[in-house]
């Protein structure tokens, strides 16, 4: 009996040991400057920032389908202006600045931060997958949108399984959502709602069930998603891609989306409509069409949301999803999932909005210039509710060399327009102009 108990407690240590030995560490290091100028009615004003960080993290090996995962993540500025109101903090704490004094140039906004990020125990068994914990993750309403210095995070459960034929099926619990901004790990509903949590859902906190299906056959894919949030929004997602070459030289995407979003349970109570200015009822599409050839693409996307007299029928994205197909870099998602402003929208996302998008991406390996490649995109924004249409011009170049990259970025936007909480129109900006330079080493 003591020897297979020993050889037992052997072989345990040394499956123990071998999960860790066949663990992999990853990460990335990133420096990252924006600089941001704003011009309303003659007033001018303008914010910049050079913050360095990035991600930290290790994975185990597998131990009976059981794998663990944690990830490190910090931001730290550095030669940022001396007054907080010219600190662009929208890559270091803004989010927290929101959460804890109401304002994305408080003191604590331009205070760097480190946070475990992700912290979770995952099983894998055949077709099976479930995770525990915190992670990121990526869908179309709850993304991670790591495009500042760190991504979004969330708290929960998900489970998966793959069945026949190409059909995927995930549900599960989002019970905390931490944003790209900030250190903390709020309740996901209150870091929409924020101080009307309790007068629009009736409680100080709530919960997501996530719910998707997804099928692949050959050229066509189909993914749907529903978010349910109980007494305060469920949210539909769906879309379709078709890929298939034209010829020889030629490939193609056509692509099509449709979102609805209902406020519910005591959403629709008439003092949660007093506060959002009428219940959420918001219905969008959209449609993209690209075009490839070798180093070329061209895009081509449209989208419109519709109107609802009398509704909330602006989008309602309080977790960093950016899921219009006209979205462009400059459409302030950021601002949006930042903790209490879940109800505001910007841009292609308020209701009535139709919005056009155009771009094309060109590599340039063919000249001998590997690596670099120049995105230009415009986008077009209207509405019967806009005093002058929105325009954006986007620009990026890029060069990327093994785990190498860097991203230059210029946009420029006149007529700039957002909603409030309750579903009125900010003053429009003039114009409104950003660059960026970001470069990241992964590893």
């Amino acid at each position: 009996g003591l020897s297979v108990l020993t050889a037992f407690s052997l072989h345990a240590a040394g499956s123990i040991d071998t999960w860790f030995k066949e663990g992999l560490v990853r990460g990335n290091i990133r420096y990252y400057y924006i600089d941001t100028a704003k011009e309303t009615g003659g007033i001018s004003s303008s914010q910049h920032a050079n913050a360095v960080g990035g991600q930290l993290g290790y994975t185990t090996g597998s131990l009976y389908g059981m794998k663990l995962g944690a990830t490190f993540m910090t931001t730290n500025p550095f030669a940022t202006p001396d007054n907080p109101a010219n600190v662009d903090t929208s890559i270091i704490g803004r989010d927290n600045g929101v959460r804890v004094n109401g304002s994305p140039n408080a003191a604590n906004a331009d205070d760097g931060f480190s946070v475990l990020g992700e912290a979770y125990a995952q099983y894998n068994r055949d077709n099976y997958e479930f995770w525990y914990g915190r992670k990121v993750i990526t869908t179309p309403l709850i993304d991670a949108k790591d495009v500042r210095m760190l991504p979004s995070a969330v708290q929960g459960g998900i489970g998966s399984v793959k069945l026949s034929d190409g059909i995927d099926v995930t549900a599960g619990y989002i019970d905390r959502f931490k944003q790209r901004t900030s250190n903390q790990f709020t309740n996901v509903v209150e870091h929409a709602l924020g101080a009307n949590t309790q007068a629009i859902t009736g409680s100080s906190s709530g919960y997501v069930i996530p719910v998707s299906l997804s099928w692949k056959n050959g050229a066509l894919s189909i993914r749907a998603y529903d978010y349910y949030a109980p007494d305060f929004m469920n949210s539909i997602y769906m879309d379709a891609m078709y890929k298939d070459k034209l010829n020889s030289e030629y490939t193609y995407t056509a692509s099509v989306q449709g979102i609805v979003q209902e406020g519910i349970g005591s959403a629709d109570s008439s003092a949660a409509q007093a506060i959002m200015g009428g219940k959420i009822n918001t219905k969008a599409i959209g449609a993209k069409v690209t075009l490839m050839r070798q180093e070329t693409t061209l895009v081509t996307a449209y989208s419109h949301i519709a109107s609802s007299s009398g509704d909330h029928d602006s989008m309602v994205l309080p977790w960093d999803g950016t899921p219009i197909y006209t979205n462009m870099i400059t459409s302030n998602d950021l601002f949006v999932s930042n903790y209490g402003q879940g109800l505001t929208s910007d841009s292609t996302y308020i209701g009535g909005t139709t919005g056009l998008k155009f771009g094309v991406i060109q590599g340039f390996d063919f000249t001998g210039l590997k690596g670099v490649k120049i995105d230009l995109e415009y986008a077009h924004y209207d509405s019967g509710r806009f005093p002058k249409a929105q325009e954006d011009i986007n620009a990026v170049v890029s060069y990327g060399k093994d785990n190498f990259s860097l991203g230059l970025k210029g946009m420029w936007v006149t007529n700039n327009t957002s909603a409030k909480i309750n579903n009125t129109l900010n003053v429009q900006n003039d114009t409104l102009t950003q660059y960026r330079v970001i470069a990241n080493y992964t590893f």
